[in-house]
């Protein structure tokens, strides 16, 4: 299907803009701690968790330890999904969109 000119132009904006979105959330590298700083863990924009550093102090308290790494494990995906939205409102600010629509 062919479209007419300016949509045509718009589609390949639009995909130029996803692939510019999905190598810059390639590059988001986050740090999260919980327990005051016994456990941290780092993750990438895709959620991948990189490391788990455990202070060896914790590592006897088998449950609180869970609840640790659990904790900093959420933290670290809260900063990618707002590293991600701060992004994307960037990118799709220049497009003139309305607010709110994404």
């Amino acid at each position: 299907m062919k479209l007419p000119g300016n949509m045509q132009n718009m589609m390949k904006q639009a995909e130029q803009m996803q692939r510019k979105m999905q190598d810059e959330i390639a590059l988001i590298k986050v740090d999260a701690t919980a327990g005051g700083g016994m456990v941290s863990v780092k993750m990438d924009g895709k959620k991948n968790v990189l490391a788990v550093k455990i202070d060896p102090e914790v590592a006897g308290d088998v449950e609180m330890l869970q609840d640790m790494v659990l904790a900093a494990i959420n933290e670290a995906a809260k900063k990618v999904d707002d590293e991600i939205q701060q992004k994307m409102g960037g990118l799709l600010g220049g497009l003139g969109l309305p607010p709110g629509m994404f």
